[in-house]
């Protein structure tokens, strides 16, 4: 009887905290600053994704494709010219055109892009990513 309740005691001590509770408290955690971001002055709009889903909030819906595909590209840019020239792990893309300009950046397995005029702060909206 002794050596059950051990086995029992023992796997007990082996259990972890869930991995996914950990995960979802961080997407909703993102969420809620982007959500926040989305409010600054300038912003345009967001796309977040991960292996599983897929969020985007933008002010003008019908260039959601246009803004998908900018974003994927510049993240896989971001990824091969940092491997190319040995820069370590990227942190973030700023690209800017004659009108506006994206942020993306990879915060564990989500994929960030946030859209803005060309007069926004790109610093503000880093800062509070960062507190992630």
């Amino acid at each position: 009887m002794n050596k059950k309740k051990r086995t029992i005691q023992e796997a007990v001590a082996e259990v972890t905290e869930p991995v996914a509770i950990e995960e979802t408290v961080h997407a909703t955690n993102l969420r809620a600053n982007l959500d926040e971001i989305k409010t600054y002055e300038g912003v345009i709009g967001y796309i977040l994704r991960n292996t599983t889903s897929a969020a985007i909030d933008l002010k003008d819906p019908t260039k959601i494709v246009d803004y998908a595909i900018l974003s994927s590209s510049a993240l896989d840019a971001l990824k091969s010219l940092t491997e190319l020239f040995d820069l370590g792990n990227p942190q973030s893309i700023v690209v800017e055109g004659k009108d506006a300009k994206m942020l993306s950046m990879t915060i564990q397995e989500n994929r960030i892009s946030i859209f803005m005029e060309k007069n926004a702060e790109c610093e503000r909206i880093l800062g509070k990513l960062n507190t992630i």
